[in-house]
């Protein structure tokens, strides 16, 4: 494994940016504050994923967080939260717009995440409360520790849940459990997210890594295109009617028919050989 920081300029970067083979491993690295997400974390944390999404020869990231905890949500004592104008001039805390931070960063880190041309998986070590929570569930898979857990804190300082909360909970959990968790922000033991099928699956502590890494080599070795026109897929259907969902299949399929990936898939398969796709 090749590892290079985010910027060379700063002694403790708060990313981490690592390659093996085909695969991209970003890691949260703020661990005395629990990786909570800063200014500057989100100055590097989109160009990584855009220089993923960019860069073919990357087949699919992992996203994790370093020390005790995967992300605790927004530092509420980062200048952005502090309501620091551009000209770095402190206001009254009482008058930041949380909306701007919102609109600056979560919306197009969910946006992008939601977007990648290759699988995202979210290897949670530990807590993910918040934004961080909701940032987790943005992706593709959530593998999380057994001691993880995850947390809906917005209500306890008089928000509502933000980075695609609202859209994403009811669609895991269904309307109930999300209100329940939402208004109440209690803690959500992994087993227990793994149960009522909020995340992919709860695995052992000293597992954790090992598996995210077997399961994003899996990906990595499958088609590219057709695990992200997937997703696409999943996410269009859910406003959908049935017969919506299946005229959609029809011109997506009529798309994926002429590529490259199945010709490469029907063929291996006839020959009774791995395919090896390409198509990204």
């Amino acid at each position: 494994m090749t590892q290079t920081t985010a910027s060379s300029s700063v002694a403790e970067p708060p990313l981490l940016v690592a390659r093996q083979g085909a695969m991209m491993i970003l890691t949260l690295n703020r661990p005395a504050s629990l990786n909570s997400f800063t200014a500057a974390m989100h100055g590097l944390l989109l160009p990584a994923l855009q220089a993923a999404a960019d860069d073919a020869s990357v087949r699919a990231v992992i996203i994790t967080g370093a020390g005790r905890g995967f992300c605790a949500g927004q530092d509420l004592a980062d200048p952005a939260m502090s309501g620091a104008g551009g000209d770095g001039r402190s206001k009254d805390a009482g008058n930041a717009d949380v909306g701007a931070v919102v609109e600056r960063f979560y919306k197009p880190l969910a946006e992008r995440v939601r977007t990648m041309p290759v699988p995202v998986i979210a290897a949670v070590n530990g807590v993910a409360a918040g934004a961080g929570a909701n940032f987790a569930l943005c992706c593709d898979f959530v593998l999380a520790a057994r001691s993880a857990s995850f947390i809906q804190a917005f209500s306890k300082i008089g928000l509502i849940p933000d980075c695609g909360g609202t859209w994403l909970l009811p669609r895991l959990v269904g309307r109930a459990r999300a209100i329940g968790l939402a208004m109440t922000g209690d803690k959500l033991p992994a087993e227990e997210a793994e149960r009522i099928g909020l995340i992919w699956k709860c695995v052992d502590d000293a597992q954790l890594m090992d598996q995210a890494m077997t399961l994003a080599q899996r990906l990595a070795a499958m088609s590219s295109k057709a695990l992200a026109e997937t997703r696409l897929a999943i996410d269009a259907a859910l406003p959908m009617d049935f017969a919506g969902a299946l005229g959609r299949e029809a011109e997506v399929q009529g798309r994926m028919g002429c590529g490259a990936d199945f010709a490469e898939g029907v063929a291996a398969f006839l020959a009774k050989r791995p395919a090896v796709f390409k198509d990204r």
